[in-house]
């Protein structure tokens, strides 16, 4: 029916809710890629309409939704990111973006404590120049997403490292 409704008045409103109730119907199927390119096609092809703040929300939920294990690829996470960032740069206004901004947070701090269990396994290497540039990006790049006082201390720790060695 909604193929039919949409074959006909192709810039019906019900035509365009369809497009993004058969993204919704992915997204909620778990099929987060196609669901991904279903919101992405709605933004190319209604790049005015209302609900663009919300298929971006979603673009970055699909993503999420794929995120590995912090010791895995960040790909997704990046992605998400990215999506949650643009909606609230974009449509600052939007009720989405709050919620965007929230999960941002979430996806920040996972992308910091990747950072960490890189640099903690440099240190423990004792490739402590390698640690020390992990833990100043996270000081750097993700403050206040909850890490602060652990990466402050491993800073100072590697500089300690890094000085010993230094007198060595």
């Amino acid at each position: 029916y909604s193929l039919r409704l949409k074959e006909e008045y192709p810039l019906h409103d019900l035509a365009v809710l369809a497009e993004i109730g058969a993204a919704d119907s992915l997204f909620s199927d778990k099929e987060y890629a196609q669901a991904a390119d279903a919101y992405s096609d709605f933004i190319s092809l209604h790049p005015l309409n209302e609900n663009v703040p919300y298929a971006i929300y979603q673009i970055g939920m699909c993503h999420y939704h794929q995120m590995e294990a912090v010791d895995r690829d960040q790909t997704e996470t990046v992605k998400a990111r990215n999506e949650w960032e643009k909606l609230v740069e974009r449509y600052p206004e939007s009720k989405f973006a709050p919620m965007a901004e929230k999960m941002l947070r979430e996806v920040k701090q996972r992308l910091a404590e990747r950072e960490f269990y890189i640099g903690e396994f440099y240190f423990k290497q004792k490739k402590y120049q390698a640690a020390l540039g992990r833990f100043e990006k996270i000081a750097k790049e993700y403050p206040n997403v909850g890490l602060d006082y652990k990466v402050e201390y491993s800073i100072n720790e590697t500089k300690a490292k890094i000085a010993e060695e230094e007198k060595e």
